[in-house]
């Protein structure tokens, strides 16, 4: 019986389900969920994340974080952690770039926040020179500085989509025509959590909220807040949402979000503005774009010394990524780069208050 034929029998009992129970169910079913049976990074899975398109951009943030670590009396011991590390390579290139600055290595302690056993199995062979601890929530992290990298995490978090009917709001649902899932509306409802929104949408309007932002960052702020730390938050999206960003990808194609449930990766634009408001009480930076940050902190240098010792193809595809992280029109405008750190430190290197 396919994760389709659960979510179809489910709905034949219950009712149509809201999209954040939809999506949980399709990335987090503990048999049958995308996240928890399949590694789905690289080309050879069904998308390509920035670490896995170069090393750079690794280095680069994990020199950012080494920095604020030293800009705080470097802290000893602390946490280096990493929020849905995917296959290990975002913390294997901040752990080579950051070798050199004394006593960052013997201070820290790698932990993982990843609940996905197919997944912990390929970050540990990622990783197998290093001593790496695995959580299943933010909330199990140690009570000690705290120095956190969240890449494309947010992205995959369930979201619900509302659609505004005058003063009131329609939820989007998932629901059955025959024996076939497909999107529809649910009845028109007050709903006082949006109350902010009427002044900036018109009837028809579509907007989205993430149910899980307060929960995960809670942990993490509170420990930045008390013992010191920073945190590094890059994903796609922007500062507000409005219209429907819920997407599928398979195979690093755009497929429809109820074809496959459990064979595709499901995620929607982050709402920043969302993640400030959960970021009380610790400080954070102005939104910036990723093409910006990875600019302040060096990466048309580091590019140009990497591409002298290259030649031919290779050289051609360094080119690209370089490209591919920050010009505007690829990854450079439409991921942002968002820190959180305590209101008497600096923003992380790259970065504003």
């Amino acid at each position: 019986m396919s994760l389709k034929d659960d979510i179809i029998a489910r709905i034949r009992s219950d009712g149509p389900m809201r999209i954040d129970e939809y999506m949980s169910t399709c990335l987090l079913h503990p048999t049958k969920g995308y996240y928890t049976t399949r590694s789905p990074f690289g080309a050879q899975g069904d998308f390509t994340t920035a670490p896995e398109i170069s090393q750079m951009f690794g280095e680069l943030v994990g020199l950012s974080l080494a920095q604020s670590w030293l800009d705080q009396g470097s802290p000893a011991p602390f946490t280096l952690a990493e929020l849905g590390p995917g296959r290990g390579t975002l913390m294997a290139d901040i752990l080579r770039a950051t070798k050199g600055v004394p006593g960052f290595a013997n201070a820290m302690h790698i932990v993982l926040v990843e609940a996905s056993p197919a997944l912990r199995a390929v970050q540990r062979e990622t990783l197998g020179g290093y001593i790496v601890a695995f959580v299943d929530t933010t909330d199990a992290l140690p009570e000690q500085p705290l120095f956190l990298i969240a890449n494309e995490f947010f992205d995959a978090l369930p979201i619900r989509q509302f659609v505004r009917d005058g003063a009131q709001w329609r939820e989007r649902q998932v629901g059955l025509e025959g024996n076939a899932l497909c999107l529809g509306l649910g009845p028109a409802l007050p709903q006082p959590g949006l109350r902010d929104r009427i002044e900036d949408t018109q009837d028809g309007d579509l907007i989205e909220t993430a149910t899980g932002f307060a929960a995960t960052l809670a942990p993490v702020v509170d420990r930045i807040h008390r013992l010191g730390g920073a945190g590094l938050i890059i994903d796609y999206g922007d500062w507000r949402t409005l219209g429907d960003t819920l997407q599928a990808v398979q195979n690093h194609q755009s497929v429809d979000v109820l074809a496959a449930p459990g064979q595709s990766d499901l995620t929607a634009h982050v709402d920043f503005e969302a993640l400030c408001q959960a970021a009380a009480p610790c400080a954070y930076s102005r939104v910036t774009p990723q093409g910006v940050f990875l600019e302040r902190l060096g990466i048309a240098d580091r590019a140009r010394k990497l591409a002298t010792t290259l030649s031919g193809a290779a050289r051609d595809s360094h080119i690209a990524a370089h490209r591919r992280l920050t010009h505007p029109q690829e990854m450079g405008n439409l991921f942002k780069v968002m820190g959180l750190y305590p209101a008497n430190a600096l923003p992380p290197p790259g970065l504003e208050p």
